[in-house]
């Protein structure tokens, strides 16, 4: 099992889990961040940090949201590491709600 950031971090990407993942298992791209599975040790310590819930246990998943398994999986062998906070974009608070936002992941 590993944990899983879903489509909700897509356009928000707050880097609050980094900071508390003991294992540097977060990876960032342009507008999302993604989780290492084979890194990933489980320890749960980013899921409560997400301040829009975007990650999950992969087998609490929310319905329609099983394809962010792979996309975590592919995006994390070419996009870097991200280890330190960083500011969440300008309009990071704009898009925390939204749903649907899949075709505005930049690969």
């Amino acid at each position: 099992m590993t944990f899983v950031v879903t489509e909700s971090c897509i356009k928000c990407k707050y880097t609050d889990c980094v900071d508390v993942c003991p294992v540097d298992c977060f990876h960032e791209g342009p507008n999302f961040l993604v989780i290492d599975p084979d890194e990933c040790i489980d320890c749960t310590l980013c899921e409560p940090e997400c301040p829009v819930e975007a990650i999950y246990s992969e087998d609490e998943l929310p319905e329609g949201q099983e394809e962010f398994i792979q996309i975590n999986a592919d995006l994390s062998q070419t996009w870097p590491v991200i280890t330190d906070v960083k500011d969440a974009p300008e309009d990071a608070d704009e898009w925390a709600n939204k749903e649907n936002k899949l075709d505005y992941l930049e690969r």
